[in-house]
């Protein structure tokens, strides 16, 4: 189970970051979107993959309730970044005519007509 969970969390932060260089905004956003997420992962992970939930009155066996109620925390503050990210790009859409991160067209090799 161990093997098959970081082996998850790799593929997900490889894509993330393979995404985040992207020159598009879309990628970025969605490379963002996928790092948060292996973060998330990572953290729930800390708390312990076996065990039952932490309920009072039951302590045998119980994970560990911080990494739990950090994940809730930073799915909610992730969810509200990206949010305010798709806004930045789809105002950087309408103020350069394109979706390149670096706020260029795409065509700077090239002259214009």
């Amino acid at each position: 189970m161990e093997a098959l969970f970081a082996i998850a969390l790799g593929l997900l932060t490889a894509s993330g970051v393979y995404l985040l260089l992207r020159a598009r905004s879309f990628p970025v956003v969605l490379g963002l979107t996928l790092l948060s997420y292996a973060v998330n992962l990572f953290l729930f992970a800390m708390g312990r993959l076996a065990g039952d939930p932490a309920v009072i009155g039951k302590v045998a066996n119980a994970g560990d309730p911080i990494p739990q109620a950090l994940v809730l925390t930073a799915i909610v503050i992730g969810f509200a970044m990206t949010a305010f990210v798709i806004v930045l790009a789809l105002r950087g859409l309408a103020d350069t005519g394109g979706d390149h991160v670096d706020g260029g067209d795409g065509h700077e090799g090239e002259q214009s007509r």
